[in-house]
């Protein structure tokens, strides 16, 4: 590893992220509603330690290797969890310790949308939008920003983007270097807020809620301005755009890209991991509203399917959007969905889980086993479309679920430990390790009354989902370590 490299990059990241503290501090001094020293003291700390880490080392044009922007991309996410906590923590309202202002912090830049808060509606104006934008700023991952507008920094950026970018495919690239990559990911992603911010202002949200709001969606986060999240508004049409734009943003970005570029919409349909998602989401929201009608859980049948179908989308991208909630869902539909958010949406997605990528390569890998099983000697390669997928990649997604699997069980063990009963630890460990937000029990509607000691569990599921597991747990291995 190459400290100085490492130090260097992180300094000009953490100057960066200083100055996305300055339109909160601007709001909180045009509405005068009592956070102003919060964000300013945010705002000095924040610049003073990256200058402090980028000043001496400025003049350093080490490059970068593979292991270095693993080490990059952990550390950054770490520290800026704690430097994103500083305005929860010094601000009055609301009123957070330590351990609460960092999960708030590692919630949003995560977009995992789980929350401490409670009377959201009643926090200053500045707060609700810093957790806004903080999900906003993690959803395409501020470290392929960087990237996309630091090419000036003199070390090579395809590191970062491969040890932040989500799903089994990272080495490819939409453009040939890999600056353009990150900007066109980025003017996607700003397309897509504006275009959403737009569609919720004319559906009947102010302008700050639509903005705050098109954050989170676009982000597949979660946050909300209020404590009823998106059911406050009880509005078919606000759902219907929330439901349109969670599903683009869990959609690959560089398909989006190639559809834009090539004015080929047709490129979706063929691609087989937006159809098998498609499929996914279309399965289990027919199922969810056949059995909510069945029960007679909504007054009307127009009511059960815009909630039935709202949720079932927002869970499945892992948004965490709510309506009504869907803990209170009859027979075995909570459980259902929350399982479902392990999927997630595609790989290249803002969206977490496994990604669908990844499932529908866990089941072709299967049903060949099956018939290898039948016809032992045959030669049955495993096809995406028409392209046969690389070995190397088939073990690569089934190590990530060895992996999952192991992370799960035993984050949800140790959350047992701390006092917390079954469905709480599990439902709480699947929220979070897939980046979703609400589960069950008692951490249905927020994560207040858990212990500190399993917050503390839950950061680290957060930052192991978004992630993806491998990131965080390559730095643990000896051999990652070794000259």
């Amino acid at each position: 590893m190459r400290p100085k490299a490492v130090l260097k990059i992180l300094g000009v990241l953490l100057m960066m992220f200083s100055i996305t503290v300055l339109p909160s501090l601007t709001i909180a001094l045009i509405a005068e509603d009592g956070s102003t020293m919060p964000f300013l003291v945010t705002f000095f700390i924040t610049l003073l330690v990256g200058l402090t880490l980028w000043g001496p080392l400025r003049a350093h044009r080490g490059e970068l290797r593979v292991r270095d922007g693993f080490v990059i991309v952990v550390l950054f996410w770490t520290v800026l969890a704690g430097f994103g906590s500083i305005p929860l923590l010094l601000s009055s309202n609301p009123q957070l310790n330590l351990t609460d202002a960092l999960f708030e912090s590692m919630s949003g830049l995560t977009t995992t949308g789980a929350t401490v808060l409670t009377g959201i509606d009643h926090l200053p104006p500045s707060i609700l939008y810093y957790r806004q934008q903080l999900q906003w700023l993690g959803g395409m991952g501020i470290i392929v920003l960087a990237v996309a507008v630091m090419p000036m920094l003199g070390v090579g950026g395809m590191q970062l983007y491969r040890a932040e970018t989500p799903g089994p495919m990272k080495d490819s690239k939409l453009t040939p270097r890999i600056t353009e990559t990150a900007k066109a990911l980025w003017y996607i992603y700003l397309g897509l807020t504006v275009a959403c911010a737009l569609g919720y202002w004319f559906a009947g949200m102010t302008l700050f809620d639509a903005v705050g709001h098109s954050f989170s969606t676009v982000a597949i986060g979660g946050f909300s301005t209020h404590d009823q999240s998106i059911g406050y508004y009880d509005s078919p049409w606000i759902l219907a755009i929330a439901t349109v734009f969670m599903l683009v943003s869990a959609i690959n970005f560089a398909l989006h890209f190639t559809a834009v570029r090539a004015r080929r919409p047709g490129v979706y349909l063929k691609d087989p991991e937006v159809r098998a998602f498609a499929g996914f989401i279309i399965t289990v929201a027919a199922v969810a509203v056949v059995m909510l009608i069945y029960w007679r859980s909504f007054d009307t049948v127009g009511e059960t399917l815009w909630h039935g179908v709202f949720q079932v989308v927002s869970v499945g991208t892992t948004t965490g959007f709510t309506t009504s909630g869907y803990h209170w869902w009859p027979s075995f539909l909570p459980v259902m969905l929350i399982i479902m958010s392990a999927v997630g949406g595609c790989a290249g997605s803002t969206a977490g889980g496994m990604k669908m990528i990844r499932a529908v390569l866990l089941y072709k890998q299967g049903r060949r086993e099956i018939e290898k099983l039948i016809h032992p000697s045959a030669l049955i390669p495993i096809k995406l479309g028409a392209k046969p997928v690389p070995d190397h990649v088939i073990n690569a997604v089934w190590g990530f679920f060895a992996l999952y699997i192991l992370s799960y069980v035993g984050l949800s063990i140790a959350m047992t430990a701390t006092g917390a009963d079954l469905v709480t630890a599990f439902s709480a460990v699947t929220a979070c390790l897939n980046n979703l937000g609400p589960g069950l029990g008692t951490v249905a509607d927020n994560y207040k009354d858990l212990d500190n000691i399993g917050k503390w569990i839950l950061c680290a599921a957060m930052l192991l989902g978004r992630l993806e597991i491998f990131t965080l747990l390559v730095l643990l291995s000896p051999a990652f370590w070794r000259s």
